[in-house]
């Protein structure tokens, strides 16, 4: 049947070809499995065919707790989602549909994780405030390090220095991951993701999907989990204890994680989102990556997406009692916490 059509995860992923409104990280089914297992929200996928052809697909994740309320994302903990179509008009008609799901839903805002902004009636809000950091990598690891700066290197060559080790691997890593990850996590005043996203995104990716432990004196000070897939790494998440930046274990990680994409034949390193000018923006920009457009759009309906940052109103104070939790507390209260967040 052609037409629009609202379907319950798990179901048939398409394959869109040409579209104008291109496949992002977010549209692999991987992600929607592993989003879905892990965070334990109920997933939508909205279609649009032509025919027996798929022209559009949407994923949506029902994000609700008993905190912050009910919001459709697509998708949440990714820098991506949104949609993927053969044009606008295709656009037009799975946010239509979207749209009309957040109200049968009673959900406070629709948001679309897009690159290429979607005109639409309905989208009354958009975020442009951060962009997406991604490096070119060249051909081979000589080459990489040749295109870094002078002060790079000297801080790359630091890092090296002292008795770290670094190691890749899967779940037999997950434990060493998710410490870092947590303390990381509570210093920064974040409730924390539960170890079990991080355990279905490495069934999901089946291999794709890989740890960087770095060690000091059989002690993990930084972590990170990393994705190679249709030619891009991303890292979605990565952590270092403050307490050995003078170690450079943060710079150590990166160096071995950018080595590691070149190694899987990856042409992009995808750093993730940053605000312009900020300390992570920096820091990502000293390797080489370039900005490029971040468009969140949004169906609102009830209240201010503003309200969510973690910059807003007073959740500074919540903030800052976060940060003198003990980190096995944080570990208990965080994941349902943090899985009502959009």
């Amino acid at each position: 049947m052609s037409g629009v059509q609202i379907h319950s995860w798990p179901c048939e992923w398409p394959q869109i070809e040409p579209a104008d409104l291109p496949r992002l990280a977010g549209h692999d089914p991987a992600w929607i499995t592993a989003l879905a297992e892990g965070l334990g929200h109920q997933v939508y996928v909205v279609t649009d065919s032509d025919g027996d052809q798929i022209v559009g697909v949407m994923p949506l994740l029902f994000v609700r707790g008993p905190i912050f309320g009910k919001f459709l994302v697509s998708l949440p903990y990714l820098n991506t989602g949104g949609v993927w179509a053969r044009d606008q008009t295709v656009a037009g008609n799975l946010i239509d549909a979207a749209c009309d799901l957040a109200d049968q839903l009673g959900v406070k805002y629709l948001e679309c994780r897009h690159e290429i902004p979607v005109e639409h009636p309905k989208f009354n809000f958009q975020r442009t405030d951060k962009v997406h950091m991604r490096l070119p990598l060249p051909d081979c690891d000589d080459a990489l390090s040749k295109s870094f700066r002078s002060k790079l290197r000297s801080q790359v060559k630091k890092s090296a220095s002292y008795d770290c080790q670094v190691e890749f691997g899967q779940s037999e890593l997950l434990n060493d991951f998710y410490t870092v990850f947590a303390h990381n996590m509570r210093d920064l005043g974040t409730p924390v993701f539960s170890k079990k996203l991080f355990s279905s995104i490495l069934n999901q990716f089946d291999g794709d999907a890989e740890i960087c432990v770095v060690q000091h004196q059989k002690q993990p000070i930084a972590a990170g989990l990393i994705i190679h897939r249709s030619g891009v790494s991303e890292v979605p998440s990565a952590s270092s204890l403050r307490e050995f930046n003078r170690m450079g274990a943060n710079m150590l990680m990166y160096r071995h994680l950018l080595s590691r994409a070149i190694e899987r034949g990856s042409h992009t390193f995808d750093f993730g989102r940053s605000s312009e000018s900020s300390g992570t923006y920096k820091f990502k920009a000293q390797w080489g990556a370039q900005p490029h457009p971040a468009n969140w759009q949004y169906y609102v309906r009830d209240g201010d997406p503003n309200d969510m940052r973690p910059d807003a109103g007073g959740k500074q104070k919540l903030v800052e009692l976060w940060q003198r939790l003990p980190v096995w507390f944080t570990k208990i209260i965080g994941p349902s916490i943090v899985r009502g967040i959009p």
